[in-house]
């Protein structure tokens, strides 16, 4: 039987030890490496990446390290986390809409570093 792809949420999070421009790039490229090479995704799959960051993030935008990686033709967008008490500091998240041939409940989430416990509900 030959499955279409489908529009599918993959979802992610990491944190960074400092807010400089090298910790969001090397976090954001270990993440967005991590969420395609464990759900199958190439560029080309990929319809759109949201990314947020926490309000203690200034140094860059997490869509920098996206273009770096060369998801250039993929619209790119971030946004703030809303600022709630005891949320998890220098926090970056990430939604990518993809096409792919899994099911929504086979699709692999990675939260990792200080993110790691955000969501065990998503993760496997």
């Amino acid at each position: 039987m030959t499955w279409t792809k489908q529009v599918r949420g993959v979802r992610g999070a990491t944190t960074i030890e400092n807010d400089t421009r090298d910790d969001v790039v090397q976090r954001v490229t270990e993440l967005l490496g991590a969420l395609c090479e464990r759900n199958g995704l190439r560029e080309t799959d990929i319809v759109s990446i949201l990314f947020t960051a926490t309000d203690d993030v200034h140094s860059v935008f997490p869509a920098t390290a996206a273009r770096e990686l060369g998801f250039g033709d993929v619209p790119l967008i971030c946004a703030r986390e809303l600022d709630i008490v005891d949320a998890t500091p220098r926090c970056l998240r990430v939604l990518i809409t993809a096409r792919t041939r899994r099911r929504q409940d086979q699709v692999a989430h990675v939260y990792q570093y200080g993110a790691a416990n955000l969501r065990n509900d998503l993760t496997k």
